[in-house]
């Protein structure tokens, strides 16, 4: 099934075109069929401005609709007992309709809805009894079958993309925490600072964050992937984790630019090459982290439990050249750093059993 549907995405006939035609299809027929509609094609419109990508956002996108179609239909209900169709009640319908709709901090959408409902109402809802009635059936009938279409016919599941986007930003961690050895390799004279680094690695955060909500929103009010909530949970505490590794990188980097300036550390501190061993086996722990929340095999989680101990020993060593430091202030420094790494290889553990997140 998933196979046919990229097929024909290839050629612009996306899933979500195809739900939107039924949709709008199937509007006009109960319309025109059951409810016996004058205007059927009210129905079919809702219908095509309500599909969206995820269950959630029809549901709203559907909110909007009818709180606008009311609106719109009592005011020029009003209006029209003042007022008959002309250029003067067009104006000052919309006006109103328009204006106390964002005096309520109304979403945009619905404050166009409420002018487009009120201008319609007041022009026809005079001439053709019920018309004003019937615009709000219309709506909810078309957009309620959009919902529902929308859900039960192949409903978006975001979780791989959000699996996806923990691999990349797991490795991308490791990474990053590897190339800031380059910083220990250079002096005041050649400084580098490792910032455009980190901030790929802060830009990678927001795009994991991002994929993690949209998943939060294919979920939502979606019947036939409830099972799949768990999951999810679990994905976001990884993200979660991920992002306080980023926070622990972006400290360490910029406690290792200063180094680069500090003469008494290139003097005191000889062995440099323990201190890059250290951060590329913590840097080995954040990858495989990833792979492990993903997939929980006996396999990946013995190949972390390694990692950590071999980045918690490879720390430890770093911690016994502190014997021939003399300077505070390199102490300090250096301390700082294996802080940093500590704390990283801590948000990798997973012996503890994984806490649920409620989602919204």
């Amino acid at each position: 099934m998933n196979r046919v549907i990229d097929i024909l995405a290839r050629y612009g006939l996306t899933l979500q075109i195809f739900k939107t035609a039924l949709a709008a299809a199937l509007s006009w027929f109960v319309a025109t069929n059951l409810l016996q509609a004058d205007y059927p094609f009210f129905a079919a419109l809702a219908a095509i401005l309500t599909v969206q990508v995820t269950v959630a956002d029809s549901v709203d996108k559907a909110t909007q609709r009818f709180i606008g179609i009311v609106g719109g239909v009592v005011l020029s209900m009003l209006m029209g007992h003042w007022f008959n169709v002309g250029a003067i009640s067009i104006f000052f319908v919309i006006l109103l309709g328009m204006g106390i709709s964002k005096a309520l901090r109304m979403n945009p959408q619905v404050i166009s809805q409420v002018a487009i409902s009120s201008f319609l109402v007041l022009a026809f809802g005079q001439s053709e009894e019920g018309y004003a009635f019937a615009r709000i059936i219309e709506t909810i009938l078309g957009s309620g079958i959009a919902v529902l279409i929308n859900g039960l016919i192949v409903p978006q599941n975001a979780i791989p993309d959000v699996e996806r986007s923990i691999i990349t930003f797991s490795r991308l961690s490791a990474t990053t925490l590897k190339s800031l050895n380059v910083l220990l390799d250079n002096n005041g004279k050649n400084r580098k600072t490792g910032r455009s680094e980190v901030d790929a690695l802060i830009k990678e955060t927001d795009r994991c964050h991002q994929t993690l909500q949209l998943a939060e929103q294919s979920l939502k009010y979606n019947l036939f992937l409830t099972h799949k909530r768990t999951r999810l949970s679990r994905l976001a505490v990884g993200i979660s984790k991920l992002e306080h590794i980023t926070v622990q990188i972006r400290g360490m980097r910029r406690g290792l630019s200063d180094l680069q300036l500090n003469e008494v550390f290139q003097l005191e501190y000889d062995n440099i090459r323990q201190l890059k061993r250290a951060m590329g086996a913590t840097a080995d722990c954040v990858a495989a982290f990833g792979e492990t929340m993903l997939v929980s095999s006996e396999e990946n989680l013995s190949l972390l439990k390694q990692n950590i101990l071999t980045a918690r020993a490879e720390q430890a060593l770093c911690l016994q050249d502190f014997k021939r430091i003399s300077s505070l202030e390199t102490l300090r420094d250096v301390g700082s750093i294996l802080t940093d790494l500590n704390r990283i290889v801590a948000e990798t553990e997973r012996q503890n059993p994984v806490k649920e997140i409620k989602l919204a």
